[in-house]
């Protein structure tokens, strides 16, 4: 079965750190641009950050930029954000997310086809 597998979400206080992960099964991430968005109650979509499968261009949103890296391990065919020093504006559900899939959706400045069930991340003193 293909599918994305988020983890690692949870509560945390600001300026803590979180780090996601996002397993893929019955596909290779190798060959896909992969990326992360999210979704707060109330609020539209947000691409927080992509990249390309190369690896060579790296997109962050404005307000997620030097807290948020984005990363891949193709040997255990798994994505990561590690989140730091998270404010309480970073509450939201986050999803993992490729270019793979026939219909391609624009969500902010990243192109996703697919991406998994989400995970919660609450930033609460």
């Amino acid at each position: 079965q293909v599918q994305l597998v988020e983890s690692g979400g949870g509560l945390v206080q600001p300026g803590g750190s979180l780090r996601l992960s996002c397993a893929a099964r019955g596909f290779s991430l190798d060959y896909y641009n992969i990326g992360w968005f999210r979704q707060a109650p109330g609020k539209e979509r947000e691409g927080v950050s992509c990249t390309i499968s190369s690896g060579r261009s790296t997109y962050y949103l404005d307000s997620v930029k030097g807290r948020f890296t984005i990363s891949r391990d193709n040997a255990k065919n798994t994505m990561y954000l590690q989140m730091n020093n998270l404010k309480p504006d970073d509450t939201a559900v986050y999803y993992c997310a490729t270019d793979r899939g026939g219909t391609l959706t624009s969500v902010g400045a990243c192109v996703f086809g697919s991406w998994g069930q989400g995970t919660q991340v609450t930033v609460s003193s």
